[in-house]
């Protein structure tokens, strides 16, 4: 039986997070550049995104570039731009051919002028796509999110919009980038690392969370099934016991 044949359509995650880990390693290893790495993980992005659609999963949601990656050496930084405008151009086709609606979080003015424009004419044409919603998280952390999130609630306070006694979990949850999508039910990070490295800290309280030593750029939609398939082995109990649950 094939992994794909293992996975139980009818209890997948409707939200998938992933952490992208592991390009500079793998670039290491083959004696290139980090850059080399970053450029091989747009066809493990590619076999993931069409895999994630093959299984029916509606959200998926990439950390492509978070807000402490602009502390890497230049030169690294302005390649992942330059490779992020090449990428989202190219890859543009593929989204349409597999339905996929592409959407972005995070401190999105930060980016180059030209990166956010290209993003947000793929954004704009992949808009009426209905199969999945592709998230990308770039110049994106969660205490950044969180914290813009409190800020919002603070001024509507402050103009009478709200009372405090008003705020309530759903209320803050509805400031966040992600309002407009269900939080993830797993979140998966390559590489071997076993750190959540400041990714959807609100959104991923109730996530599995599955962790495997392949490196990013190696990752391939075999892979996706095989965290899936152990996401279905796995009892979500919310803080109830499982007697409570049958």
């Amino acid at each position: 039986m094939s992994l794909l044949e293992q996975i139980d359509k009818n209890r997948l995650p409707q939200h998938l997070a992933i952490i992208m880990d592991g390009n500079g390693r793998w670039a290491k290893e083959k004696g290139k550049l980090r850059v080399f790495g970053h450029q091989n993980g747009v066809l493990a992005v590619r076999d993931t995104v069409e895999g994630a659609v093959e299984l029916g999963i509606k959200y998926l949601t990439l950390y492509a570039f978070s807000t402490e990656n602009w502390n890497r050496p230049k030169l690294e930084v302005m390649a992942l731009m330059e490779l992020l405008v090449s990428t989202i151009s190219k890859e543009t086709k593929t989204l349409m051919d597999n339905g996929v609606r592409l959407n972005a979080i995070g401190n999105l003015n930060s980016l180059p002028d030209r990166c956010l424009r290209q993003l947000n004419e793929a954004m704009k044409k992949t808009s009426g796509n209905t199969n999945c919603t592709l998230t990308l998280a770039l110049s994106y952390s969660s205490r950044w999110e969180i914290t813009e999130a409190a800020k919002k609630i603070a001024v509507k306070v402050r103009d009478g919009e709200l009372k405090a006694e008003d705020i309530t979990e759903d209320l803050f949850g509805a400031h966040l980038n992600t309002a407009d999508m269900p939080d993830p039910e797993l979140m998966i990070r390559t590489s071997g690392e076993y750190r959540i490295s400041n990714y959807l800290l609100w959104q991923i309280a109730y996530a599995e969370l599955y962790f495997t030593s392949k490196l990013w750029p190696d990752f391939r939609r075999q892979d996706l099934f095989e965290a899936v398939i152990d996401y279905q082995k796995r009892e979500r109990r919310f803080g109830m016991i499982s007697e409570q649950l049958n």
